[in-house]
């Protein structure tokens, strides 16, 4: 049997979601509750790896398994042997051939910057710091340069291992909420460190400092080179991953703004 579970962790005390020899992951955690669990070793296979220190609201992973639980003890027993730092949400059994990564459609993420004075003491790795202040209008504006299918290589990052720098973007939002602003964004797949690279451009912009149409300029020269820094990781999160009607999965509601035509990406 195949299971589906929804995760959510947060990353900052692990070297990211991927299992590593000499390395705390989210996957190793996982892996080891649900062994339990099963009275066998279990491996899972996700939606999306996660970087160092980046966070998850809905992670999706799947795993096979000969073990007949129902489906509240891979719920509230993984639960039990899970660091406090990780969640399962949900489990759901699979049907009609689900993979977690290779039948998504589109990954929403959500970057998240305290725009004040003085870090937070109680979010500082939680979300990015910018002391200076940022215009979230300009940055949304200026994000909407980006949408629609573009070559993405002056923000993938130089160790990125995808064949083709090529990624359908679907919306990025940009609002202020209080202090902080919040970047939400859906492509139907990411490059090694998209997200973050498009985070720092549009901070770039936000503060003043680069033009309202450098997001235009940078896709058109394809030089990562010439782009902003990586933004840091603390203020990344996977938000949710969508899946075909056909696998019975509750859908974010953010998915409601794709368009009814999107595919699998491959």
């Amino acid at each position: 049997m195949r299971i589906i579970l929804g995760i959510e962790y947060n990353g900052s005390h692990y070297s990211g979601w991927q299992a590593q020899a000499h390395a705390r992951s989210v996957q190793q955690e996982l892996e080891l509750a649900l062994s339990k669990i099963a009275h066998h070793p279990v491996k899972v296979c996700c939606a999306g790896r996660t970087d160092s220190g980046v966070h998850a609201l809905e992670q999706v992973v799947h795993f096979d398994t000969d073990a007949v639980r129902p489906l509240e003890a891979w719920l509230l027993g993984g639960n039990s042997q899970l660091p406090a730092d990780v969640r399962i949400l949900w489990a759901r059994p699979a049907s009609g051939g689900f993979h977690a990564r290779y039948s998504a459609i589109a990954r929403f993420y959500r970057y998240v910057i305290s725009n004040r004075p003085v870090k937070s003491a109680l979010l500082h790795q939680q979300t990015t710091w910018c002391y200076a202040p940022l215009d979230a209008d300009r940055m949304h504006e200026a994000a909407q340069f980006l949408i629609g299918e573009h070559d993405f290589s002056s923000f993938r990052a130089q160790s990125c291992e995808s064949k083709s720098p090529n990624r359908l973007m679907y919306f990025i939002e940009v609002h202020r909420n209080g202090d902080q602003v919040v970047m939400d964004i859906s492509a139907n797949a990411f490059l090694h460190h998209m997200v973050r690279n498009i985070a720092g451009v549009l901070m770039e912009i936000g503060t003043g400092k680069q033009p309202l149409d450098w997001t235009r300029f940078l896709l058109e020269v394809k030089d990562r080179k010439l782009a902003a820094r990586t933004a840091p990781p603390e203020g990344l999160y996977l938000g949710g991953v969508y899946y075909p009607d056909e696998f019975g999965l509750v859908k974010n509601p953010i998915f409601s703004k794709l368009p009814s035509d999107a595919k699998r990406f491959d």
